[in-house]
């Protein structure tokens, strides 16, 4: 599934994660940046409507069932209430 027009693309080697230049191999190397489908999206958005923090459980869940990692979950919502405050 392609993300929806408008959404932030990456060229789909490399499948939901694609490395750039930057990707170094030992420590303090820079994560990969994650391209979310729009099912993801719509999936994190929603979640995001009903709460804007998440507990743990809730996290494990969102990220067994949308098959992302908990810490790509959290960032997202972090990223997320950032672009909320940055709009009020």
């Amino acid at each position: 599934s392609r993300p929806s027009p408008g959404a932030e693309q990456l060229p789909p080697e490399g499948g939901p994660e694609c490395s750039g230049p930057e990707e170094s191999g030992g420590r303090g190397g820079r994560r990969l940046r994650t391209a979310f489908s729009a099912e993801q999206l719509s999936t994190l958005e929603s979640s995001f409507q009903r709460q804007q923090y998440l507990g743990a459980a809730e996290r494990r869940r969102l990220a067994g069932r949308m098959r992302l990692s908990e810490v790509q979950i959290k960032t997202w919502f972090q990223n997320r209430r950032m672009k909320l405050k940055r709009q009020l």
